[in-house]
């Protein structure tokens, strides 16, 4: 199959006066294809950028700067079995954790609480068919002023006690409030629960921010890509490929996407060499936490 071109009359080049370095109207009209996320499904960190993923970390511990959320728990229910490369709109969803979005294709019920799909043994085994979630905003530590990721934590990693320095986030953010720190003033390791059979996060302070930090976690947490982090909206459902393994980098790191863009069509592997690894020491440098994996 050959490649599609620009323009329909091959050859053609882009004139000066129609070229523009910043076409915001062209941009809006192409719509959101899912902005920058960080997923940890399988236990692994993932860039998520346009619905796609471009690189993945292994490291146990992640370290940002939580700079939004959403003030409340929200909940989702997908009709069907979940098929790994193909995102599929949730059957209903609830923003509020009370009642259906209006937008929902399928209101399961007029409330969550007396939801059918709530109710112990659902789902798998004992679990609910609806699930808990919760979006919050985070920059990365080597990079506060760049770019803005949605993180989406599970039930697991919401809710529970506290055991020791591993801590759900609502306990997390209640042990801050506690001593009258804002999250939005610290470093944040998050940190996968190595006990549980699913990836599951728990949370820490690592250090207070330094003035110049501070001002630009504010400043983050009010953008568009901030906002649109901590929405409950869910893309249409759409079939995507996998990217090929080859391309994608090992790893990620607050250097390598602090100005990532959108993806772009990619060239074919035949055409494009991968990309040559990141240097492993740089790397540890970058993601490890102060007292390494556990």
């Amino acid at each position: 199959m050959s490649e599609i071109t620009l323009f329909k009359q091959a050859g053609v080049a882009i004139p000066d006066y129609i070229r523009a370095d910043d076409d915001d109207f062209t941009r809006k009209m192409a719509g959101n294809p899912g902005g920058k996320s960080i997923s940890i499904e399988g236990g692994v960190w993932r860039m998520i950028v346009g619905g796609e993923e471009i690189a993945k970390n292994e490291d146990r511990a992640m370290n940002f700067v939580v700079v939004n959320g959403s003030p409340n728990v929200s909940r989702v229910f997908y009709a069907g079995k979940y098929v790994k490369g193909e995102a599929s709109a949730p059957a209903c969803f609830s923003a509020d954790g009370k009642a259906p979005d209006p937008t929902a294709v399928s209101p399961q019920s007029s409330a969550c609480a007396t939801c059918p799909q709530n109710v112990e043994g659902s789902g798998d085994g004992t679990s609910r068919a609806c699930r808990y979630f919760q979006r919050i905003a985070v920059a990365l530590e080597g990079d506060i002023g760049g770019n803005v990721y949605r993180l989406q934590l599970p039930a697991k990693s919401i809710f529970g006690k506290p055991v020791g320095e591993k801590m759900p986030f609502q306990a997390y953010a209640r042990f801050l409030a506690g001593h009258g720190v804002p999250m939005k003033g610290v470093v944040t390791e998050a940190r996968f629960d190595t006990s549980q059979s699913v990836p599951v996060l728990t949370f820490r302070s690592v250090r207070p921010l330094t003035r110049d930090e501070w001002e630009l976690s504010l400043q983050q947490g009010s953008t568009p890509d901030a906002m649109q982090a901590i929405e409950t909206k869910f893309a249409s459902p759409t079939k995507r490929a996998a990217a090929p393994a080859a391309a994608l980098p090992n790893t990620f790191s607050p250097e390598a996407t602090a100005h990532m863009s959108e993806p772009t069509k990619r060239e074919s592997k035949k055409d494009a060499p991968p990309a040559p690894p990141k240097d492993l020491n740089s790397v540890l440098s970058a993601w490890s936490s102060d007292d390494g994996d556990e």
